[in-house]
């Protein structure tokens, strides 16, 4: 498969979400609405979310699309384009630059490409990812860390909060923070940015969906890491846990937690 013109299109795309949700940030003048489950939507989610379909269907109308705002459409297709317009919202609202736009293609149930854009924070930041083709930080190529021990690993906690309500599982994650070298909250796409660049070795992560994570398992993955849910089963449509590592530190993680 010529993995090219998706790539294109993507990076398209998300330069396309990046000029307005950065423009819309500057000027920090948006509607808020709260969503049936507390969670946070401007005005600005929606149109960029209306702007990536509307780019994407122009050059493969036949293929599916689920968006955080608008839902699915044509599921029954090969390709599903799965995108989180601002992924962290709160942020967003708050005025912290720790927000992303999600873009990922998944392919008969395999992700096999993401491009995840920050627009405010570092003055900027893209990483994408093609199956077999590695994940590339403004077109220079990324890797995660070579750390193999907990005792040595920079560990990334994400939303937690379901986690917590189990107190065999909490005591496991315990366990495990227990044995790292240091422990940290970076959050979002912050953290796997970090992982797919040596900055961060494990992450994990209780409260999530797939379009938080899709594009960025694939950036982990082909940096080098294994992102999987918390009980090691694969990414899929409907995942909800996260546990992202170095391949060594993944497999002593799993362990550990034994979900």
């Amino acid at each position: 498969m010529e993995m090219q013109p998706y790539l294109d299109c993507a990076l398209e795309a998300s330069e396309i979400a990046r000029q307005l949700i950065k423009t819309a940030y500057e000027e920090n003048a948006f509607k808020i609405e709260i969503k049936a489950d507390a969670t946070p939507v401007t005005e600005v989610d929606v149109a960029v979310e209306k702007a990536i379909y509307q780019h994407i269907s122009a050059q493969f109308p036949e293929h599916g699309f689920y968006g955080e705002e608008s839902g699915q459409k044509q599921m029954e297709s090969d390709f599903i384009w799965l995108i989180d317009p601002i992924d962290g919202t709160k942020a967003f609202v708050r005025g912290r630059p720790l927000f992303s736009c999600q873009i990922a293609l998944m392919v008969r149930g395999e992700i096999i490409l993401g491009v995840s854009t920050a627009p405010c924070f570092n003055g900027g930041e893209r990483i994408y990812a093609v199956k077999g083709q590695g994940a590339f930080l403004e077109g220079k190529r990324v890797s995660v860390s070579d750390i193999d021990t907990l005792s040595q690993a920079v560990f990334s906690s994400g939303n937690l909060k379901r986690l917590t309500q189990d107190p065999e599982k909490w005591a496991r994650y315990g366990n495990l923070v227990g044995q790292v070298n240091s422990t940290r909250g970076f959050g979002d796409f912050l953290q796997y940015h970090f992982l797919a660049t040596g900055k961060v070795d494990l992450i994990v992560e209780s409260d999530v969906n797939i379009l938080d994570i899709a594009a960025l398992s694939i950036i982990v993955n082909e940096a080098g890491g294994k992102m999987t849910a918390l009980d090691g089963s694969p990414i899929d449509l409907s995942v909800s846990t996260i546990l992202a590592a170095t391949p060594s530190l993944h497999a002593q993680a799993l362990e550990i937690l034994q979900f």
